[in-house]
């Protein structure tokens, strides 16, 4: 059978997008195997199924490059959002969509030649408690609480936004041996969900640059919900302020995140790279 998909990235971060309002997928998990190949396929960071939801104008599942799948994706429900605006031609300058993680609202901020092209997401409370991220810590939030990991302790600061974080501040990101740090992260025994992980360098008042390694995944050009969770770190440990927009650096682009006490908000870009056909 033959399905049609949709190439969409967010800075970078790139998933094949399917419309599943009428036409399910059976075996998703596999087929996000077989697409996110880069080399043998389509290629991808995963792929992402648009369904219809009884509580919002659409509903989104994510499948990680290994099949696995995610709660949430901070660029891929921007996506999601643009999907729902252009291709499903639900004209609403605020969108709701259906995550694993709840409902989330997105506003059109920008639009070109009728098309939506970038959004504001409402990403809900960031979660501090361990227990919720999950991370096995004791106290209410782990704030540069040392870890060993390998035979190097890191200070780390973990949060939740709808999938578990796990941030470290230091130097230049563009410097560390990722691939071989980032596994060691992920399947560490302090996060029984594994965990993305993000390094961070202050740049600035208000300016972060990151790069992160996404469970599931491995290195990726941008995660939304990775820069959130680095903002809250960033205010956490004093290197930002709370209540106003902080620049974050990725490595396919920019994202601008605010953090309040009610809920973290993060606009950037969504972008249709091509429609394509694949056997399913």
């Amino acid at each position: 059978m033959q399905r049609t998909f949709y190439k969409l990235h967010g800075i970078g971060n790139d998933y094949l997008y399917f419309d599943c309002f009428d036409e399910p997928i059976a075996h998703p998990k596999q087929l996000a195997r077989r697409l996110s190949d880069r080399h043998r396929s389509v290629g991808g960071d995963g792929i992402i199924l648009v369904e219809r939801s009884d509580r919002a104008d659409g509903k989104m599942r994510m499948f990680n490059a290994d099949g696995s799948e995610g709660k949430m994706c901070g660029n891929g429900i921007r996506c999601v959002g643009k999907f729902l605006y252009d291709i499903k031609g639900i004209r609403k300058e605020t969108l709701t969509v259906e995550t694993r993680a709840g409902v989330k609202t997105l506003k059109v901020i920008q639009k070109k030649q009728g098309k939506a092209t970038a959004f504001t997401v409402n990403m809900g409370k960031a979660v501090l408690s361990p227990a919720k991220i999950p991370a096995m810590f004791a106290g209410e939030k782990i704030v540069e609480h040392p870890l060993l990991v390998g035979d190097r302790t890191y200070r780390v600061t973990c949060v939740s936004m709808g999938n578990p974080h796990c941030v470290i501040f230091g130097d230049d990101p563009d410097e560390l041996d990722l691939a071989n740090i980032g596994p060691a992260f992920e399947f560490h025994p302090a996060f029984p969900e594994r965990v993305n992980t993000e390094f961070v360098q202050v740049v600035g008042n208000n300016e972060l640059k990151m790069r992160v390694w996404e469970r599931g995944s491995g290195e990726t050009w941008a995660c939304g919900t990775g820069a959130c969770a680095v903002t809250v770190a960033a205010v956490l440990c004093g290197y930002a302020e709370k209540n106003t927009e902080v620049l974050v650096h990725l490595k396919g682009g920019d994202l601008r995140i605010v953090y309040t006490d009610e809920a973290v908000f993060m606009s950037g870009p969504a972008e249709l790279a091509f429609v394509g056909t694949v056997e399913i």
